[in-house]
Parts: C-alpha cells; sequence; structure tokens
C-alpha cells in the first residue's frame, strides 16, 4: 500500500481511511446513545421521527431552496449563490418507507455548496402505500424531466436505499442513452448503497454487532415491504445485479462497521469487472451515511469534501 494522506492508505481496489481521534470519541458517545434508543421504525409511523433526524444536518451557507415538480415528480431544487449549467439528481435513503426530499434539502445543500452546482431531491413513492417499482419509476421520470428541461450534464447521487436507487438509475439511463435520444449520466455518487436486497453480502454477519444503526431483520422486513411478491435480485431492485458495462465514475464512500460494508465493495469489484471506473472509500470505526453528521465528525466533512471534488471533476469542462 502507498500512503495517501495523514493515517489514510490506499491500494488497487480501495482507498481506507483511519479514524480521527475527535471522531472516535464522537462515535463512543453517539453508539452509547443509540443502545439505549429503540430500534428506528422503518414503516409509515417512523417517518417524522427520520425526517427530524436527517434535518439536523446544518444548512449550508449560500445555498436557496424550493419545493417544485420535475418530470411529473415533486421534489426540492437546491441551488447554491453560484451555480454553472450542470445538475445533480438526488434520491434520499430510507429503505424506501421513510424519508422525504424535505428532509433532505440541508444535506443535499452541503453538496450543492460543494459541487457549485443545483440539486433535485427526488420525493420518490414510498412503499407500503407505493409498492416496487415506483420509486425506481419516480428516479427515471425525474432525470428525464431534468434532461427534458436542457440540462446535458447531469449527476446522480443518494445514500441507502437511495444510494442503489441512484446506481440502478444511472444504469438504466446510461443503457437509454445510448439511441441518442437522452444525456449519459456524467458521474454517480452513492453513500452507503443499499445495492443488495436479498442481503447476501458477508458484512451482513461480520458487521452486525458493530453497526449501531441497521439491524438485518429491519433490513429484510423493509425489502419485503417495498418490494411484495416482487424478486429481490431485480437489478431495478438490486443493482448489484444490473450490466455494469459502460457506466459513467462511480464513487462509493461506505463505512467500515456497517452491515452494508460488502454492498459498496462487491458493486466495486462487479464494474471494475465490467471495465468501468470505480472508486471505493472505507471509512474506519464509522457507520451508516456518515456525511450526514458533518456539525459531529471530521470524516463528515472530508468524505463531502471529496464528493464535491469527485463530482466538479466530471460534471465541470
Amino acid at each position: 500500500m502507498t500512503s495517501t494522506g495523514a493515517g489514510d492508505s490506499k491500494d488497487d481496489d480501495v482507498i481506507e481511511h483511519s479514524e480521527h481521534l475527535l471522531d472516535r470519541a464522537a462515535m463512543l458517545a453517539m453508539r452509547a446513545m443509540l443502545a439505549i434508543q429503540p430500534a428506528a421504525d422503518l414503516g409509515p409511523k417512523g417517518r417524522p421521527a427520520f425526517d427530524a433526524l436527517m434535518q439536523k444536518t446544518p444548512a449550508a451557507e449560500g445555498v436557496s431552496d424550493e419545493a417544485t415538480t420535475i418530470g411529473g415528480v415533486p421534489g426540492w431544487w437546491c441551488r447554491p449563490s453560484v451555480i454553472d449549467d450542470a445538475v445533480i439528481l438526488y434520491l434520499h435513503g430510507g429503505a424506501y418507507t421513510v424519508g422525504s426530499a424535505n428532509a433532505y434539502r440541508h444535506f443535499a445543500g452541503q453538496i450543492a455548496a460543494r459541487v457549485k452546482t443545483p440539486v433535485f431531491v427526488v420525493d420518490y413513492r414510498l412503499a407500503p402505500e407505493h409498492l416496487f417499482p415506483a420509486a425506481a419509476l419516480d428516479a427515471e421520470a425525474a432525470y428525464r424531466g431534468l434532461a427534458a428541461a436542457g440540462f446535458s450534464r447531469i449527476a446522480i447521487v443518494g445514500d441507502s436505499a437511495g444510494g442503489g436507487l441512484a446506481l440502478a438509475t444511472t444504469e438504466r439511463m446510461t443503457r437509454a442513452s445510448r439511441d441518442g435520444h437522452m444525456p449519459c449520466p456524467m458521474a454517480a455518487v452513492a453513500m452507503s448503497p443499499w445495492t443488495d436486497l436479498t442481503l447476501s453480502g458477508d458484512s451482513i454477519t461480520t458487521r452486525a454487532k458493530r453497526d449501531p444503526i441497521l439491524q438485518v431483520a429491519a433490513l429484510k422486513e423493509a425489502s419485503r415491504i417495498y418490494l411484495g411478491s416482487h424478486d429481490p435480485s431485480d437489478p431495478r431492485a438490486s443493482p448489484l445485479q444490473g450490466d455494469l458495462e459502460g457506466l459513467p465514475p462511480v464513487l462509493l464512500q461506505v463505512g467500515d462497521d456497517e452491515i452494508l460494508l460488502d454492498d459498496a465493495r462487491r458493486y466495486a469489484d462487479r464494474l471494475r469487472a465490467a471495465g468501468s471506473s470505480a472508486e471505493l472509500h472505507v471509512w474506519k470505526g464509522m457507520v451508516h451515511v456518515f456525511p450526514a453528521n458533518i456539525a459531529l465528525l471530521q470524516a463528515a466533512r472530508e468524505a463531502l469534501d471529496g464528493i464535491g471534488v469527485f463530482l466538479r471533476r466530471h460534471l465541470v469542462p
């Protein structure tokens, strides 16, 4: 391995980030707090609590937001004061059952500020009211709506279930672009993506005792609620099973202590095997979607800065 910075290392497959000393103390406090709280409710009754948690992400300076509809799908614009004519499509997390564009405005705004590019956060339909493939259809409709509005340079970003949805949408829009009537995504970013709804990754069990946020039983139930009787290996639900040849560059950020670690690792391996570009960052001591904790964690700020650099490199001419 060769050094990539203080405490970090890199090989041909993964960039590993060591845990900052202050982050270690913060994570110990976070784990202690989570240990005495009830498990998160991933059903409709858990939506207010999930939204309240995501709304704690600090707002980015100089970013305005506005509710709107793109491609027939509702959502929120997050616009930095200095912008270019590229755009980012953001797909929020929440296991396809909780989460909202409104709750993600501040988090998406942090990305908008770093890339200096507007972000449209999609308010895709949630299960159980709307089963698979409702979320996938809404994501694609929003992408097509952005293209119809004149955006030719589009990146797709998401976290958790939204990270998986971002990767699935990237694959489908890449294939749709081959007839010349749709712009191909320029890049994709997925934070702690859920890429395999069959839950077959080794980290599902090897990280089960170290992950204070996600529980296997809860993910199994969320998968059942979202898919109903549909095959969980469908690439629109599990992008790990998709056709990854010819995809644009993909950046993956994941915590070393989360049960979805191998969802990111295996997706990166499959991308490389298909001849596509994958940049995988694994952060020691970090948990699910840690970049949202920018007020608390140095690693979160560094991960978001890295996302900003990656997206500017591929979006800005």
